[in-house]
């Protein structure tokens, strides 16, 4: 049974670092590609970053480029995300998902993806 589980949120001043982390178990998670969500409060759910299959590729929106950095360690079945200069807006539900197929870094649609961890909280203070 694929499981993912994202840690690493928290309470954070602005323009502060968190460092998320998803952890994949069930499935062979170096042939899949990867990507991060967030939903912020009474928002919808949104695509934050996408990784492929060995992190050869990756993708950004535009409101992070620059600030959060997406990354995977094959060996340790671990998917990172790197959020640095935070802004209160980034303030959200973080989300891991796993898509179908090994490529796709910009897939943004949550159909896109196949599985889904149940997310850590990042709040940033003002």
């Amino acid at each position: 049974q694929v499981q993912l589980v994202e840690s690493g949120g928290g309470l954070v001043q602005a323009g502060g670092s968190l460092r998320l982390s998803c952890v994949a178990s069930g499935h062979s998670f170096s042939n899949y590609a990867m990507g991060w969500f967030r939903r912020a409060p009474g928002k919808e759910r949104e695509f934050v970053a996408g990784i492929n299959w060995n992190g050869g590729s990756t993708y950004y929106i535009d409101s992070v480029k620059g600030r959060f950095t997406i990354s995977r360690d094959n060996t340790k079945s671990t998917m990172y995300l790197q959020l640095n200069s935070l802004k209160p807006e980034d303030t959200a539900i973080y989300y891991c998902a796993r898509r179908p197929v090994a490529n796709g870094s910009s897939a943004s649609a949550p159909s896109d993806y196949a599985y889904w961890g149940k997310g850590t909280l990042v709040t940033v203070s003002s």
